[in-house]
């Protein structure tokens, strides 16, 4: 059972250079993540850019070593993980760019209050390269979503969506680009908006 608390901790959990969470920490910045707070920043990657977010915004940023397993989160590792959450109070976990399946002790330990952003308009184009999926499909509209995370690959409940143009000349880069730009916004709207509606 997650802690409530007020206000809404959240923690970010990545693998890469975090443009994603640190969309999320300049929004809460500028005091546009409602009364959502970043309680901390988990990274299974000990080099990656996402962690150098913690002292720039002043949050805790965490290596937790997620070994022996290279696509998932398990076991041993799998236990810190939720030791750490837990640690932090959190009332919502935020996978942003967290490039491990989460398997079912993880679920169990956080269900219900766990969002995932993913690069397509789900349910079109699921699991990894989303962009790439949509752009090799040359469909029209794609764009990002904002969805609950249970035990299907990007199958969860969807919380919200934003549309991307493919337009002709776009490039595979451009395209990313765009999308990007849209989960930027995306992202911490969401959070914002289930910091106010989940009030104990």
């Amino acid at each position: 059972m997650l802690g409530v608390s007020s206000p809404y901790n959240i923690v970010l959990l990545g693998s890469g250079r975090g443009s994603n969470a640190e969309a999320v920490l300049l929004a809460q910045r500028a005091g546009k993540l409602g009364r959502a707070r970043v309680a901390g920043i988990l990274c299974d990657q000990p080099q990656a850019r996402m962690l150098e977010l913690g002292p720039k915004f002043g949050v805790p940023a965490v290596y937790l070593d997620p070994a022996p397993f290279k696509t998932k989160l398990e076991g041993a590792a799998e236990e810190k993980y939720i030791a750490q959450i837990r640690e932090w109070n959190t009332d919502l976990v935020v996978l942003a760019g967290f490039m491990r399946v989460i398997k079912k002790g993880f679920l169990d330990a956080f269900a219900g209050h766990i969002i995932n952003l993913h690069p397509s308009l789900l349910p079109a184009f699921p699991g990894l390269d989303g962009i790439k999926q949509a752009f090799d499909a040359r469909v029209p509209v794609t764009g990002c979503t904002v969805h609950e995370v249970n035990a299907t690959v990007d199958g969860g409940k969807i919380l919200r969506q934003a549309k991307v143009l493919l337009a002709p000349n776009d490039t595979l880069e451009t395209l990313a680009a765009k999308i990007h730009a849209a989960e930027h916004l995306l992202l911490p709207a969401v959070i914002a908006e289930l910091s106010e509606s989940r009030r104990s």
